[in-house]
């Protein structure tokens, strides 16, 4: 629900939601249209349908029980690189990577600092980076916390870069608007 959502938005329909669908074969249960009601108004409404088809798939093939694996969360429609690890790191405590809008624009800045983060070369590295960052423990905190970190402090168009952690190695630092695109 988070995904391209603002949380003001999110958290009375995450309320609803765990309340309507407390488990994945509740999800499962469901009627297609009554899931699509309830998601209502989050945008991106293939989302639900697309966690619809998942939690059947989930109830029929693996007893309601939710894969942890990267190559099968994968197979699943709607599932990406990032939602994969962050099922993952999130939901299983795995050591996976996360390459959110928040973590490129976190890393981008604190280790390239300038050009396009959007360039096939450079979104690679972000996710290599994002992998030889992730520590042995805590995957879960670290992540969230580089979520953090770019959701409050490195921001898109305003960073505040002087309470910023990262100033003293960040290659952007001090953060000017001509040297990134698509921040």
């Amino acid at each position: 629900m988070l995904q391209q959502t603002q949380v003001d938005r999110v958290l009375p329909k995450y309320g609803e939601w765990l309340r309507k669908y407390p488990s994945l074969e509740a999800l499962a249960a469901a009627r297609a249209g009554e899931v699509n009601r309830t998601w209502r108004p989050l945008g991106y409404n293939a989302r639900p349908q697309r966690l619809h088809a998942i939690a059947r798939e989930v109830v029929a093939r693996y007893d309601g029980r939710l894969p942890s694996d990267e190559k099968t969360l994968r197979s699943f429609k709607g599932i990406g690189a990032y939602t994969a690890g962050a099922v993952q790191s999130f939901a299983f405590g795995r050591r996976a990577p996360i390459v959110d809008t928040n973590v490129a624009r976190v890393l981008f800045r604190v280790f390239v600092g300038r050009g396009n983060r959007n360039e096939p070369a450079v979104k690679k590295r972000l996710w290599s980076l994002s992998a030889i960052l992730l520590p042995r423990r805590d995957v879960f905190d670290f992540n969230q916390a580089l979520m953090d970190l770019g959701a409050m402090v490195c921001v898109a168009r305003r960073p505040r870069c002087p309470i910023c952690p990262m100033s003293p190695i960040c290659r952007a630092y001090p953060f000017t608007p001509d040297q990134e695109e698509a921040s």
